[in-house]
């Protein structure tokens, strides 16, 4: 890949065997003197056995560089003068069978820029290594917990990684993914990354694989450029807990537990009360399986938020979702007012 004399990101292609990366190309080394600040932190819940990664930094679009997890092996975090292929390269050994520790020494056995670099990893079973380069740009280090591991570099102080291994801790029985924003949210109040703040990103991942990493990947979330963005992270997790509440809604319709769908329903509306198509869609659902007491209010919400819905109303007979009742039909159009 060439890089764009602006770039900061040094690209170095993925190795396709459980060994070391073979060392950059001398062009690609040159580039080494581009500095990438990052804070994140990798981790692995004991109770539910998911593994995720989490990172901020002042650099656009930092989602697709850093984090990297996949279900039942393992989570890197890639960085400082990033070698984006630690990220894959890494799971690729994670799921040879090495420990989070002999993986971290398979990468950097094969890095002669490993003084630079910075990698977190954390494999299934909750083991977990970091590595910060003896040139990695002040303020930088990491902190090595049990079953996580926060790394920082080009901090404002030195506080910043203690602040995140501190709050990641205190947070215990808490979901992974508000752990993991709560650990950037305390790297933050440190000063965080002495540039300022730009994107961020959030990704959480089953304990188990499945074979089906559409339902393996439980969360993950990016803010590619935002003034605020763990604000914005925050946020999105919290619309990313409502819907899956209304998909758990979906499921127990789909099951006939009504009383379970209200439920959910419910709460995600109570999370995300902003988002009129919840209401809609809830009620929608409801007044399918004749709950209308249920369904009137919800849809009411929905129609005056946003009246175009009304004429999306009569298409929903025809796809199932709605009895083929004029009446009915007609009754849902007018909540609206």
């Amino acid at each position: 890949m060439r890089l764009h004399p602006a770039a900061l990101l040094l690209v170095v292609a993925c190795s396709t065997a459980p060994a070391a990366p073979a060392p950059a190309p001398a062009d690609e080394l040159a580039a080494l003197h581009r500095p990438v600040a990052t804070y994140s932190i990798v981790a692995r819940d004991p109770l539910t056995g998911e593994i995720g990664v989490a990172v901020q930094s002042h650099w656009f679009s930092v989602g697709p560089v850093v984090p990297w997890a996949e279900a039942g092996v393992g989570a890197v975090a890639t960085q400082a003068m990033v070698n984006i292929a630690n990220g894959p390269n890494g799971l690729q050994l994670l799921r040879s069978g090495m420990s989070a520790p002999d993986a971290l020494a398979a990468l950097l056995a094969g890095d002669p820029a490993r003084d630079v670099r910075q990698i977190g990893i954390v494999d299934a079973q909750g083991h977990a290594a970091a590595h910060t380069g003896a040139r990695c740009i002040v303020a930088a280090g990491n902190h090595v917990g049990d079953g996580y591991t926060c790394q920082a570099n080009l901090m404002d102080k030195d506080t910043v990684w203690p602040a995140m291994a501190k709050a990641f801790e205190a947070s215990a029985g808490q979901p992974l993914a508000e752990r993991l924003l709560a650990a950037l949210q305390a790297a933050e109040a440190q000063g965080g990354d002495i540039r300022g703040r730009q994107s961020a990103a959030l990704l959480v991942v089953s304990g188990t694989n499945t074979g089906h990493p559409w339902h393996d990947r439980l969360v993950d979330l990016r803010v590619e450029d935002n003034p605020a963005p763990l604000d914005e992270l925050a946020r999105l997790l919290r619309l990313r807990r409502a819907y899956d509440h209304m998909d758990a809604g979906d499921l127990a319709v789909e099951h006939g537990d009504m009383e379970g769908a209200a439920r959910e329903y419910g709460a995600a509306q109570k999370l995300a009360p902003e988002v009129y198509e919840i209401a809609f869609w809830a009620g929608i659902m409801l007044a399918g399986k004749g709950r209308m007491d249920e369904a009137r209010p919800l849809l009411k919400q929905a129609l005056t938020a946003y009246p175009r819905l009304a004429g999306l109303i009569p298409r929903l007979p025809a796809a199932g979702l709605l009895p083929d009742d004029p009446k009915l039909i007609e009754e849902l159009r007018q909540l609206g007012g």
